[in-house]
């Protein structure tokens, strides 16, 4: 009896993103909760993990997590960051100010990619700190690397949420880098070649028909009227609607005015003028 061939399981692409983890420290405002869930929730990010917050999620982070809410209902609440970071192979901190002691640092673009390599292998997290003070150097030590955001220097506050949207936005580039994921744009039906064809057919008439064009002095024009209709490489619908235009200006097809005003009701007691 052979024995059946026993597969192993097939990971869902999306596994390395789903294996790193934010964490926020000692968040103050809960609205910035909900915000940094939506932040990642937008990239793709869906664990989110909250050490010492000064408040759990409430109504306000609900509000502000604008249909996140289910990062926010299975995040995690540690006493701290030991906790949070459990299982983690590596931890890359955020930092907005320099620190006396010196600290691998790194781009974002870097730390993204730096995150997705080792996510492929196990546990990594991106460390958020407070919003007023950051991460502690205590903190700071349960990390391996700083990522710091290059921020004019002149003003480098920047909010939790929005830092937490620009580092999520970085990883998924990066995740969409390594999947060779294009942008999809909308499908369109393009004009066909004949079709093509009948429209500068059509367009050459009506020009000599409104006196536009001059039948011996002409061919330039097309020309470049040919060359900017193929640039532009119109659909069917925007065709029909160039060539509505053309049948109008030949008064083929009556064009849409606007209503006349009537006009006005005769008065039923006219006076009689000044003499």
């Amino acid at each position: 009896m052979i024995e059946p061939t026993i597969l192993p399981p097939v990971e869902h692409p999306n596994a390395p993103l789903e294996h790193i983890r934010c964490v926020l420290v000692g968040t103050t405002h809960t609205g910035n909760l909900g915000s940094a869930a939506r932040a990642m929730k937008t990239m793709g990010l869906t664990r989110l993990e909250l050490a010492n917050p000064r408040h759990p999620p409430d109504a306000q982070a609900l509000a502000y997590a604008a249909g996140a809410d289910d990062l926010l209902q299975r995040a995690g609440i540690h006493a701290d960051l030991v906790g949070a970071l459990a299982g983690c192979r590596l931890a890359i901190g955020t930092s907005a100010r320099p620190r006396s002691l010196a600290w691998p640092l790194l781009e974002p673009a870097a730390a993204a990619r730096l995150l997705l390599a080792e996510a492929a292998l196990g546990e990594v997290a991106l460390v958020f700190g407070r919003e007023n003070s950051g991460l502690t150097n205590d903190e700071l030590g349960c990390c391996h690397q700083l990522v710091q955001i290059p921020t004019d220097p002149g003003f480098s506050s920047l909010n939790l949420g929005a830092a937490v949207q620009v580092l999520a936005y970085e990883i998924r580039r990066a995740w969409r880098e390594g999947q060779a994921e294009p942008l999809a744009p909308p499908p369109r039906e393009l004009a066909t070649a004949e079709a093509m064809a009948g429209f500068h057919t059509h367009l050459a008439q009506t020009l000599l028909e409104i006196g536009f064009a001059d039948p011996n002095q002409s061919t330039q024009l097309l020309m470049r009227l040919r060359n900017l209709f193929n640039r532009a490489r119109p659909d069917r619908v925007e065709l029909n609607i160039l060539r509505g235009i053309l049948s109008a200006a030949q008064g083929r097809k009556g064009a849409r005015r606007p209503a006349e005003a009537p006009p006005p009701a005769a008065d039923p007691h006219p006076k009689e003028p000044h003499v």
